[in-house]
């Protein structure tokens, strides 16, 4: 019997317009699919890079406190790729391909990895802001209509949560410390801010995918909506720490009820999106690196696997 597509695409929106969730058995577009397959790689992409610029920093932790504290993090973020790349994988595409992707600049991650922590002070902005910014994201997703992301979201968004406390904590030490110790903290936000707002993406207008993302639930709110709530969020808390945000356009705007901005530099946002950061070939160079240095880990663990099958294959002959 010949499919219906029009009825499955027709039956496949209405299940998604009633808020259930579609599961990897679900049929679905092949769009739909392949969409899921792209973000949520870049995603777990960005996890995994994301642990290069912190885990530069756990030799160099101020105190035990601090390293154990940031130990504890890279880890977290370990986990959180992991859990992703599960839930890719339940689309139909092999751990093996996404790494591939990555490693061959088919698949992209967050811009903002593609920063050096330059000082201490790095580890606590990327905490307070870039943590921040990615919970305003990611709570978003724990409704998306992909049911293996969204329940991966659940628990990544309670420990990227604390994350951002522990920055904002570590952000508050410094500026509550010596004037040379509030300097470091103001010169990481002013690094940090307008690639942490690049964060969220292009502006609605300039992206391909919003649109239909939207349709299909994948996002409930568009890009210059993320980006606005995390600004209207992060300007209070720079007034308690006593810390300027480098925009001289910021200002409350009574009349909408939110921070106007200045203008974003996107053509920085498209060189480093393209591989012209400043540390693009280094970020890549190490994951590429750390897979073929890998390689007798994952050759030994497959031949305990297949002589464990053997083995078991053998005791049921006999």
């Amino acid at each position: 019997m010949e499919l219906d597509i029009n009825k499955l695409e027709n039956d496949f929106q209405a299940r998604i317009d009633a808020g259930e969730n579609i599961e990897p058995k679900s049929w679905m577009p092949e769009k739909y699919r392949k969409t899921h397959i792209r973000q949520i790689s870049q995603h777990g992409h960005s996890e995994i890079v994301g642990m290069l610029p912190e885990g530069n920093w756990i030799t160099r932790a101020p105190s035990l406190r601090r390293k154990v504290g940031l130990l504890a993090k890279v880890q977290d973020e370990a986990g959180h790729g992991l859990y992703l790349y599960s839930a890719a994988e339940t689309l139909g595409i092999s751990r093996d391909e996404l790494f591939h992707q990555l490693h061959t600049g088919k698949a992209k991650y967050s811009s903002i990895f593609n920063y050096p922590t330059l000082s201490w002070a790095d580890i606590g902005a990327i905490g307070w802001l870039v943590d921040g910014a990615a919970i305003i994201n990611q709570v978003m997703l724990t409704r998306t209509s992909y049911g293996p992301y969204a329940r991966a979201m659940v628990r990544i968004c309670k420990e990227e949560s604390f994350h951002q406390r522990q920055g904002y904590e570590m952000m508050l030490t410094l500026c509550a410390g010596t004037p040379a110790q509030k300097e470091m903290a103001q010169d990481a936000l002013n690094r940090f801010w307008w690639p942490s707002i690049m964060m969220f993406g292009p502006r609605d207008e300039e992206s391909p995918h919003t649109e239909q993302a939207m349709k299909w639930k994948i996002k409930l709110k568009t890009n210059d909506e993320l980006r606005q709530q995390f600004i209207d969020i992060t300007v209070p808390q720079a007034e308690i720490l006593g810390l300027t945000i480098p925009d001289p356009d910021l200002k409350w705007n009574e009349e909408t009820g939110h921070y106007d901005h200045g203008p974003i530099d996107w053509d920085e946002f498209w060189q480093v999106v393209k591989g012209n950061g400043r540390c693009n070939k280094e970020r890549l160079g190490a994951r590429v690196k750390a897979w073929d240095d890998g390689e007798w880990v994952r050759d030994a663990a497959m031949a305990f696997a297949e002589k464990k099958e053997k083995s078991k294959e053998a005791k049921k002959a006999s």
